[in-house]
């Protein structure tokens, strides 16, 4: 469990610092920034897959029924690891606080619902891009994690990352609907992560 922990933890700190340099690639409005950023961030995912770190959606569409359990502390390790980074958007001297605002308030506007339905899309990505980089073809990686961005798809562990880095005082006014919001992603990232399992005949995939 310790180990499965720090592994969680580290590929937390992976996605959040992809995340920060997404935020500090210019994300400076409501809307989701540069292609420069979309294509930087995909360093987090580099970086799960080269040290094999455990991700919640990198993990979740190949998890058996004896390991549910798991994806809860891999969530978990994957949040404390992204607060780790967070922390730094205190120091910096860049505007990473309000990017990460304007992309909370977004999430906000779209609704839990939405948020939920787009967080599909970006588990089917995610899943895809780890089977491929699983059998040494990265492209997929390198276009998904992009895709996903460009699209608008939501990510609950980059997502974990930019809500810690938002202000206390707009939690503390906004705090059941983002974990509303944030509860609705991990769902839909869940099922997209499965997608392919629900989709193609069982003798198409080891579960």
């Amino acid at each position: 469990m310790i180990k499965l922990l720090r592994s969680s933890i580290f590929a937390g700190i992976a996605i959040g610092t992809a995340g920060f340099g997404f935020l500090a690639s210019g994300v400076q409005s409501e809307a989701y920034g540069s292609l420069v950023g979309a294509v930087l961030f995909s360093f987090g995912l580099l970086t799960v897959v080269g040290y094999r770190l455990k991700l919640y959606t990198g993990t979740a569409g190949f998890i058996r029924k004896n390991e549910v359990g798991d994806l809860f502390l891999i969530l978990l390790g994957n949040i404390i690891g992204c607060l780790c980074v967070a922390l730094l958007s205190r120091v910096t001297p860049l505007e990473i606080q309000a990017a990460a605002q304007n992309i909370l308030e977004l999430r906000l506007r779209t609704g839990a619902l939405r948020c939920g339905l787009l967080g599909i899309g970006c588990g089917f990505i995610m899943t895809t891009a780890v089977q491929f980089a699983r059998q040494k073809q990265y492209l997929p990686l390198l276009f998904g994690v992009p895709l996903f961005i460009v699209c608008g798809f939501t990510h609950c562990v980059a997502d974990a990352f930019y809500y810690l880095c938002v202000p206390v005082a707009f939690w503390k006014a906004h705090a059941l609907q983002i974990l509303a919001v944030y509860v609705c992603i991990v769902l839909g990232n869940l099922v997209g992560c499965n997608l392919y399992r629900i989709v193609l005949a069982k003798d198409q995939y080891d579960a």
